[in-house]
């Protein structure tokens, strides 16, 4: 059974990207997942989308408004990347969260789900460490 909660790194998809991250040069790992959905026409996927919300999140963990809770892999990122994303990068961040939570199969799925209220709410929380 795989992992599924409101938390932007409590879910299989965001979990197994995270694994890319010690392989990453620089931050055109993020730059590459935030683009696909800022860019994309269609319909995006959950697994896209949790996967988005992970990156936006070591975003934030690059401005110095991390999470509480980051795993290894991005906590040992943000230190290699040593300095702050730049501001396209934040915006991009943004604006793929606005999609996500307005237009996407995972914000169907959590609007289906007891835990809607709680995934909202995660979702604004980080959008605020990103502003």
């Amino acid at each position: 059974m795989g992992a599924w909660a409101a938390g932007s790194f409590d879910n299989d998809d965001a979990g197994d990207w995270v694994w890319e991250l010690p392989q990453a040069a620089d931050t055109s790992i993020l730059n590459d997942v935030l683009s696909r959905i800022t860019e994309a026409d269609g319909y995006l996927e959950a697994p896209e989308c949790c996967i988005g919300i992970a990156a936006a999140e070591v975003v934030a963990a690059l401005r110095q408004r991390p999470a509480s809770k980051l795993p290894d892999e991005v906590i040992t990122f943000v230190a290699r990347m040593g300095a702050a994303p730049s501001p396209s990068l934040v915006s991009s961040a943004l604006r793929a969260l606005d999609r996500i939570k307005t237009k996407s199969e995972l914000q169907e799925l959590w609007d289906e789900s007891d835990s809607r209220l709680e995934w909202h709410r995660a979702v604004a929380e980080l959008e605020g460490r990103l502003r």
